[in-house]
């Protein structure tokens, strides 16, 4: 069985990883923890994360599916390049899945894979008007939004967005375990 990459960067956000690690458990999803260095890295919350590999470590074709967390500044985030070529490369796959939520979903934007895709953004309007990576017109004001093999949502939706995920790869999980 092919990987979910969960791509971490400083001040990710933790809480919005929970769901959809615990539903790649319970399918028994192999999941490897990707940075751009092997230094420790420190969510919002702080919560320090060790990867389990770095981006120039990894077999690309070893993986399937994408996971990204939002984050306190994915402004600062976007500056550094890697993140988005990483994001590029992995996902020039066929039938690739990648799950965005919150304030990632710019990553995705700045990669060009939102080119018309109808997404949703944990941002609020006016940056997401002014950052000028998006395409105002396939935006929707919804709180999880999924076209074609790109899921993206609000940070709020972090539950259905898991299992969301979950279901888009075709995993057998216990949806009960996350509510109504």
């Amino acid at each position: 069985m092919k990987k979910t990459a969960v791509l971490i960067y400083p001040n990710f956000s933790e809480y919005e990883l929970t769901t959809a690690l615990s539903v790649l458990m319970q399918g028994a999803k192999p999941v490897s923890i990707i940075s751009i260095g092997k230094e420790p890295v420190k969510g919002e919350a702080g919560l320090t994360l060790i990867a389990d590999q770095t981006i120039d470590q990894i077999n690309y074709e070893e993986f399937d599916s994408l996971l990204l967390t939002g984050c306190m500044d994915i402004f600062a985030i976007l500056e550094n390049n890697k993140y988005i070529d990483f994001i590029k490369k992995i996902s020039n796959q066929d039938n690739f899945i990648i799950a965005s939520i919150s304030s990632s979903p710019a990553l995705l934007a700045k990669a060009g894979l939102l080119k018309n895709k109808n997404f949703t953004v944990g941002l609020l309007e006016e940056a997401r008007i002014t950052s000028g990576l998006f395409e105002g017109a396939n935006y929707v004001n919804e709180l999880l939004v999924k076209d074609g093999n790109i899921i993206t949502a609000w940070g709020s939706a972090f539950i259905k967005f898991g299992i969301l995920f979950g279901k888009t790869l075709d995993l057998q999980f216990e949806e009960g375990w996350y509510g109504k």
